[in-house]
């Protein structure tokens, strides 16, 4: 009975048009909260069934992706335990060394021990010497993996860390089974987000766009832009260094770490915002903005006929944006 009344408690129902029904189902993922508002039109599925459903789902990922869930396959192989990578396991593996090879190492999900050295992965160590970051480089990195995942072998030293796209595929895995149960107009937020369709008003979905200021640690606080959609698929999806960050006598060092020096990186650019077809692809794609900096994330975003950005930035201690022409941007 406790488990049943906890599921009608996370389902809430929105205004719409006299023939949708709105409804916001919302629980526990990845450390943190979830909420997906779909548009029940022509779906068959009872909501508490869609919430067990999407439970299972984020269940299933936390079990095999997580760093912090110390059962997980991720983390099993990460301590050098003999795995067999699942199909999920396989197909983010796959997906991430082919956005590593077309981002020529910027984007490296095999970069994990890096990140634990520098005290942003799943250990609490900071400010490595050059030695010990020259030493993880020269043994980590997926230049030292394999092409195959079938062909991963756990050693506890070649480590994944998949955060930077984790909660991107974890939005299309769920709009994915919306998909298949009839869903049109859908937003899945799980710390990233993917939507689709409009929304309760009859309108495309919209977005706020955090400003990205040291210390704002609360969702929605404080808003630079929001950005609208047009109705059709997309992730969209904010990478910046204003949240996970430590100072050292006096510099800061960010999360964003180049997998190519072995270094946080430290330019101008604050936040990367993308919108991209799915929401793995804007994941990684706002994490590599953050890897290259300003004028460099301009030029890619620009050439990319699937991508869409806003990048926020700082220059003579202003906070200034840029926008490419197709992402709809408003004032706060």
């Amino acid at each position: 009975m406790k488990r049943i009344t906890a599921i009608l408690a996370a389902l809430f129902l929105l205004c719409g048009c006299s023939s949708d029904r709105y409804i916001a189902i919302r629980g526990y993922a990845q450390g943190g909260t979830y909420t997906v508002k779909l548009n029940l039109r022509g779906v068959k599925e009872k909501p508490a069934r869609i919430k067990q459903a999407i439970d299972s789902i984020l269940l299933e990922i936390d079990g095999t992706l997580s760093g912090y869930n110390k059962k997980s396959l991720l983390s099993r192989f990460n301590a050098g335990q003999d795995v067999q990578p699942s199909a999920m396991f396989k197909d983010i593996y796959a997906m991430s060394r082919k956005l590593w090879e077309e981002t020529g190492g910027a984007f490296d999900v095999a970069a994990g021990p890096l990140y634990d050295a520098w005290g942003f992965g799943f250990s609490r160590d900071s400010l490595p010497n050059d030695k010990l970051v020259a030493g993880i480089m020269a043994v980590c990195g997926m230049k030292n993996m394999p092409t195959d995942p079938d062909s991963l072998k756990a050693d506890g030293i070649r480590k994944l860390n998949f955060n930077a796209i984790a909660q991107g595929y974890s939005c299309d895995l769920v709009a994915q089974y919306l998909y298949a149960i009839g869903v049109k107009d859908m937003l899945v937020d799980i710390g990233e987000i993917y939507c689709d369709g409009l929304n309760p008003g009859g309108k495309g979905w919209t977005i706020a766009v955090d400003t990205p200021q040291d210390g704002n640690q609360s969702p929605g606080e404080k808003i630079s832009a929001k950005w609208t959609s047009d109705g059709g698929p997309c992730g969209i999806v904010t990478s910046g260094n204003y949240r996970k960050f430590y100072v050292r006598d006096g510099k800061k060092y960010a999360h964003t770490i180049d997998p190519r020096t072995g270094y946080p990186v430290s330019h101008q650019l604050l936040s990367a915002t993308i919108k991209a077809p799915k929401g793995a692809l804007a994941d990684a794609m706002a994490t590599y903005c953050m890897v290259i900096g300003l004028e460099e994330a301009k030029q890619y975003i620009l050439a990319r006929k699937d991508l869409e950005g806003l990048l926020i930035y700082e220059k003579n201690g202003e906070m200034l944006q840029w926008h490419s022409p197709g992402f709809a941007i408003s004032d706060p």
